[in-house]
Parts: structure tokens; sequence; C-alpha cells
């Protein structure tokens, strides 16, 4: 699975359509506990918000994103930041940790973004991550789905994300020689910030694109329709239950 080609992000329309995944970071944040003149890697970093704040708190931070976009947003921030997809990391034994936060679930292939963190990594060092888990955003992927399903595309093709179980995705990191501390799926219930048209506008293209730009518009507009009677309440607001996999894990050691 991968994003359709030309595929590009706007980090001013996601800073304000997406606000709310900064603001769930904070217990994975905690969990990460950075320390003054740690190295630590931000993979997928967006627009740089939280890289700032590990920088703050005293790390030697470099943030990386597979988006130009983001990136030339992070390094806007003063932020030591580049350009580099999740999935093709060649840092070797570097880093104290690495922090991701609301990234992961777009990294494929997964099996080349683990292999990478955990080169990355010295002996020992922390993982500490915030993804999508299993059964997140379910009515928005299903009401999408509906809409390629009807226009003749096949909508597991267009699915951008991995949202794995616990089971699952522990399975994974000790398959990378991670021991895992601790891994969690969290029920995020969220109201999004402007509604279901800018959640449409900085996520949706992500399946409309696989669309002819023709069809987009009418694609999009059935999706809310779908949507409307399960997440719209009486004052228009408009919540998605997301569901969050937390983890905290430590390379066990490799051979370099």
């Amino acid at each position: 699975m991968s994003e359709p080609p030309g595929t590009k992000w706007d980090s001013q329309k996601y800073e304000e359509n997406a606000a709310y995944v900064i603001k769930m970071a904070g217990t994975v944040l905690k969990w990460l506990a950075p320390q003054p003149g740690e190295r630590i890697l931000d993979l997928g970093c967006g627009d740089g918000q939280l890289s700032l704040a590990l920088a703050e708190a005293g790390a030697q931070v470099v943030a990386v994103d597979g988006s130009p976009e983001m990136i030339e947003a992070a390094q806007e921030r003063g932020l030591d930041a580049r350009i580099v997809p999740g999935q093709s990391l060649e840092f070797s034994q570097e880093f104290d940790a690495v922090f991701s936060n609301a990234a992961l679930h777009w990294m494929h292939p997964h099996q080349a973004m683990l292999a990478g963190v955990a080169r990355a990594l010295k002996p020992g060092g922390r993982f500490v991550a915030q993804m999508g888990a299993h059964g997140c955003a379910a009515p928005l992927i299903v009401a999408l789905a509906a809409v390629l399903e009807l226009r003749g595309v096949d909508a597991s093709q267009a699915m951008p994300w991995f949202f794995p179980t616990p089971d699952e995705y522990r399975g994974l990191l000790e398959s990378h020689g991670f021991a895992v501390k601790r891994i969690e799926s969290v029920p995020s219930p969220t109201l999004l910030p402007t509604g279901i048209e800018g959640w449409m506008d900085t996520f949706a293209c992500h399946f409309l694109d696989f669309l002819p730009p023709e069809d987009r518009p009418a694609a999009r507009d059935q999706a809310i329709t779908f949507l409307r009677p399960a997440i719209e309440d009486r004052d228009g607001n408009w919540t998605v239950d997301f569901t969050s996999l937390r983890f905290e894990a430590a390379l066990k050691g490799h051979d370099g």
C-alpha cells in the first residue's frame, strides 16, 4: 500500500485542521522524558512542533519526514530537519531515543521502517511512539472506502494507513530486537476543530486522489453525506472515534 503518486501535504492546512494531533501527544512525551544532551530522532516530524518541544527540553534533535512541505515548515522553526522517508533511515547507532507521534501508521513498508529505527538507536536506546490503532477512525474509512468502491476503485489499495492491535505490534517490535516495556490501545474520541470539511481537505486526498480529478468533489460530498448521521451532533459538531496505539520499547542490542 502507498499514497497516490504526487500526493502533497499542506503544512498550514494541517496545522489548522489537525491541531488535535499535537494535543494527543502528552502521554508519549511523558513516557519519552527527554533529557538534556540526549540525541533524539523525531520520526515523521511533520511541521516540527513536537521536535521543537524536545529541543526546548535540552535534547539534540534531528527531525525527519518524507514531505518536503512539512520539512520546510520544520526548518522555519530553526530545527535540524531533513527530508527522509521513515522507511529509508540510514542512521547507525546514533540516537539515544527515537520518538514518533501520529506518523508510523503512514510508513510502508513497515518492516523497513522498524529495521531502520533499530539501526539508528544505540544499544539500549528507547523507541517511544504513538500511532493509530486497530479500529481508528473506522466510520471515516468506511465512508471513503464506500465512495471509492461505488466508482470502481479497490478501496483496499487506497487505504494509506496501518492500524495494528497491541499484540500485533508487540510482535513486530520484538521481531526487530525491541523489549516492550508497555503498549496500549486507547480510545480517543476527538472533536474535529474545523469540522468534517477541514478533515476531508487535509486527509481525504489520500483516498480520493485515486479518482480522476473531476470525480473527487462529488465523492467527497457523498462521503460526508454517509458520515453525517453517524458522527455529527445536532449542533453541527463532528466527533471521530480515533484510537491510539502507544508504546515504549528499548533496543536489546544489535551486531551493527
